[in-house]
């Protein structure tokens, strides 16, 4: 008989068969990630507003974990037919077996972390109160504002034989009351003496008023029979941060003002104790049950199924405090849990309120508590005062990087194609757009201004259908061609091709993504975003969307792999070929960046090929099914994760040596699910320059000592800072990677800003010289003069040395002290004679020398050392000054 209520000791005993010692079941893998938020929030080098945030996403994350893998196990469970996970073989009941008893540990963990910071907190003046905490004067204050702001919204609900037991919103929060039942004794009572007076007052012909305002005030106060709890549910029209008296920012939370009035609200009972809970529902809904194409749009087959999730079964209860013996039966009993699924903590069970507690601080007081802000920059790459379809035309491929370079330009060249006569489409691919989308609102003034607009909308998006489904109507209200994906798998690819007609024939501009068109998340995820002209790319994206109007699966493309048909197979194609290049003796090697990995197939061949000496190296920033290290198996395969202020995002397939290693942007991790049940691109890049940024940033992010861990043989992570340096002081340095491309990213902004400056008041110089040339006799050349008497006066600057010029010391220094050596690669400053000065371009910043990659993982491959950008800078100006002397 299965145990309701493991613990520690249980052990989870798998189903018949092995697993390969490489693998690990993904649920559990997904819960040690969750446990490396949660550990962001104890981090003492993270600002404490800031680790309450991480806090709360460990909240957010684990309430969609329960509604969606364990909700989706629990409809497994069901199932007559025998299922197994396949890097388990563990049965969908001993998954959840595992999955609470892992859950248990980790809620002491939550409320440990949570109190910690809390703490703190209210040592720097946020200070969260709870009830007990209140002063004298906080407690009159909260009596005056429930009676005035609160109690009007409440809607109390008793439960008895006449009012049966309430459908509990999937987290939605409830005060659930606790009413004594000895009390209903008392009020039998009090109602049969109220009866008799009643009779005798009717025979007399009055009574003193106060007699009679004490009947009239017994007769309100009865309640019904047979009442043992009454519940309030939180009103949504409240502020749930409810701002107290006092120094400072204090602050009680909405629902225990709500416990602190319910002796009023229920004042014709007893109440015994009260308590908050907060039920969690299975969400993982079948879009495709019961739909009948002929007779129902889609939309609103999908309006109607997102109604169910409401409504679906519990799979996790939690209380604020221990539910009483009376009670916690009650509520298993109604909403079918059994005790081990019951969840007791003193953290708040909705954490989404702090997120808005910075709105309640001063400037000082938010610098001192949260992040430096960041405003992902303009790239370099691109001019800001010159339209960015001219460019883009004119020049060769862009790549953006996500958050640290903004969408804006892209955003604008949807803007300039909605206007351009000579574009004649746009087609796109959405999945998740922000509420408030620019990007969106481009495409729909395209469509209203006569541009062929086709949006392929995913409506099963999780979490954001109700968003797609409302964007999609206005999409078809503005005349767009909008259409739904495929029955049968979902459209997660990030395309989006703009077909102009110029002189030269059609043109194609193609943009293709890691990540989704949303410029909300496009300031927390990092990803990779390509935008070119190649006409091959732009044949196949002309492809792509054919046989996405014709609902047509195909792998007739040329550049791109397309999945489901071709990314799994082409990368395990890519992965053999490094396999015969290790049996040969040759330089061979694999990378992948991913958000996930539990393809089985893949990770088979990923052991496959470290058992055949191919050293493979995995940034991984979520689960990891495959656990590197194992003698025999997994030896030469390195997994490591990156937890930090940036959620990493982007997907990236290297193969081959670093020296020439083949890179794929890709919007698939390296997940079933992506490989063979959704529509999905890869593709590579071809331009050397982009390659190189590529593998810099590879490098730098592989260098991180502050925020990456490693995952070891025996399924644990590295502790933060693992991998931190000691300095000859003594002192610990940690490089944050993402800080360091935070600071590279306002570098570059900078620097090609004020090359901009001085290449105008070049321009105008140039301007002013010719006009007073124009002005002057003409002066004759003899013949024998020099080329060299016309190079430009002493007070010109060429756009080499105006760059070098213009790099900031203060900028330059904020990464020195901890950046990893030979991040980035670049052209050289000059040649051996001092004759030759290109431009420095932006993309050639690097970071200092103190710290090196190959203290982290030493069979990584490294680029050959190069001077830092500061040295070459100054190389530059000395070179000029000597040649000007």
């Amino acid at each position: 008989m299965a145990n309701d209520n493991p613990t520690s000791s249980d052990q989870v005993i798998p189903a018949a068969g092995n697993p390969a010692p490489y693998l690990q079941n993904r649920e559990l893998s997904w819960l040690d990630f969750n446990e490396r938020v949660l550990e962001q929030g104890a981090d003492e080098s993270v600002p404490l507003l800031q680790r309450l945030n991480f806090i709360s996403i460990f909240w957010s994350n684990l309430q969609e974990f329960f509604m969606v893998r364990v909700g989706s196990l629990t409809d497994l469970s069901l199932v007559k037919k025998h299922i197994v996970d396949s890097k388990s073989n563990m049965t969908p009941s001993e998954q959840l077996r595992a999955i609470y008893l892992r859950c248990h540990e980790l809620y002491p963990a939550y409320e440990r972390t949570f109190e910690q910071v809390r703490l703190l907190l209210n040592k720097v003046g946020v200070t969260h109160v709870r009830p007990d905490e209140l002063t004298d004067e906080q407690r009159s204050y909260l009596a005056e504002y429930a009676e005035a702001n609160v109690t009007p919204f409440l809607s109390p609900q008793i439960i008895n034989a006449r009012h049966p037991f309430p459908h509990l919103e999937n987290g939605a929060l409830y005060i659930v009351v606790r009413l004594d039942e000895e009390a209903d004794k008392a009020q039998d009572q009090a109602k049969s003496e109220h009866k008799k007076k009643d009779k005798k007052g009717k025979k007399s012909k009055g009574k003193p008023a106060k007699e009679s305002t004490k009947n009239a005030s017994l007769s309100q106060n009865v309640g019904a029979e047979g009442t043992m709890l009454g519940l309030i549910p939180l009103p949504r029209q409240c502020a749930r941060v409810v701002k107290l008296p006092g120094d400072g920012f204090s602050f009680i939370l909405l629902e225990h003002v709500v416990e602190m009035v319910a002796e009023q609200v229920f004042s014709m009972y007893t109440v015994k104790h009260t308590n908050v809970i907060c039920v969690t529902r299975n969400a993982d809904i079948d879009a495709t049950e019961s739909t009948d194409e002929n007779d129902e749009d889609y939309r609103e087959h999908m309006k109607r199924i997102l109604k169910k999730r409401a409504r679906l079964a519990p799979v996790r209860l939690e209380s604020e405090r221990e539910l009483s013996d009376t009670l916690e039966p009650l509520l298993l009993d109604r909403l079918n849990l059994k005790k081990h699924q019951v969840f007791t903590t003193s953290v708040p069970l909705d954490l989404s309120f702090t997120w808005g507690l910075a709105s309640h601080l001063s400037e000082k007081q938010c610098a001192a508590l949260m992040y430096p802000p960041f405003t992902p920059q303009w790239p370099a790459c691109l001019d800001r005062k010159r339209p960015i379809m001219e460019q883009v035309t004119a020049g060769g491929d862009v790549l953006l990087s996500y958050p640290y370079e903004s969408m804006d330009p892209f955003v604008q060249l949807l803007r300039e194609a909605s206007r351009d006569p000579r574009v004649i489409s746009i087609k796109i691919t959405l999945y998740r757009l922000a509420s408030q989308s620019h990007l969106a609102e481009a495409l729909i003034d395209a469509a209203e201004n006569g541009k062929e607009v086709t949006a392929l909308f995913e409506l099963r998006a999780r979490f954001d259908e109700s968003n797609n489904i409302e964007w999609s109507q206005r999409f078809e209200q503005a005349g767009c061609n909008v259409i739904y994906g495929f029955r049968d798998y979902k459209v997660h690819s990030k395309i989006c091709c703009i077909t102009r007609q110029t002189d030269d024939g059609i043109q194609h501009i193609t943009q293709l993504g890691t990540g989704n068109y949303n410029e909300k998340t496009a300031k927390l995820y990092t990803d990779l975003s390509l935008i070119t002209t190649s006409p091959t790319i732009g044949r196949d994206a002309t492809e792509f969307f054919r046989n996405m109007a014709l609902e047509n699966v195909s792998d007739n493309y040329d550049v791109l792999w397309v999945a489901p048909l071709q990314v799994k197979p082409l990368i395990l194609k890519n992965i053999d070929h490094q396999i015969e290049l290790a049996r040969r003796g040759e330089p061979c090697g694999l990378f992948f960046k991913t958000n996930s990995v539990t393809d089985k197939e893949i990770i088979d061949k990923i052991a496959e090929a470290s058992q055949a000496g191919v050293k493979t190296v995995m940034l991984v920033r979520g689960i990891s099914c495959l656990v590197p290290g194992v003698e025999g198996y997994t030896e030469n395969v390195r997994v490591v994760s990156i937890v930090g202020r940036m959620l990493e995002h982007s997907r990236i397939y290297g193969f081959g040596p670093r020296t020439n290693m083949k890179i794929y942007l890709a919007s698939a991790d390296l997940m079933t699910r992506n490989m063979d049940k959704r529509v999905e691109i890869a593709w590579p890049v071809l331009d050397e320059k982009l390659r190189d940024r590529i593998l810099s940033y590879i490098d730098v992010s592989l260098s991180d000592t502050a925020k990456l861990r490693e995952l070891l043989p025996n399924r644990r992570y590295t502790s933060l800072g693992f991998f931190a340096q000691v300095s000859p002081e003594g002192k610990t340095i940690r490089f944050d990677s993402q800080a360091h491309f935070m600071d590279e990213a306002r570098l570059k902004a900078r620097m090609s800003t004020e090359v901009e400056v001085e290449r105008e008041v070049e321009k105008r110089e140039v301007e002013k010289r010719e006009e007073v040339a124009a002005a002057e006799p003409a002066t004759p050349v003899t013949a024998t003069a020099p080329a060299a008497a016309t190079a430009a006066p002493a007070g010109a600057a060429t756009p080499a040395t105006s760059e070098a010029a213009t790099v900031p010391q203060e900028a330059t220094s904020t990464t020195s002290s901890a950046a990893p050596a030979n991040a980035a690669s670049g052209p050289p400053s000059a040649d051996a004679t001092g004759t030759s000065e290109p431009a420095l371009e932006p993309d050639a910043i690097e970071p200092a020398e103190e710290v090196t990659t190959t203290a982290i993982l030493p069979h990584i491959e490294q680029p050959p050392h190069k001077p830092s950008l500061l040295v070459r800078a100054l190389a530059a100006a000395i070179r000029l000054s000597n040649r000007k002397k």
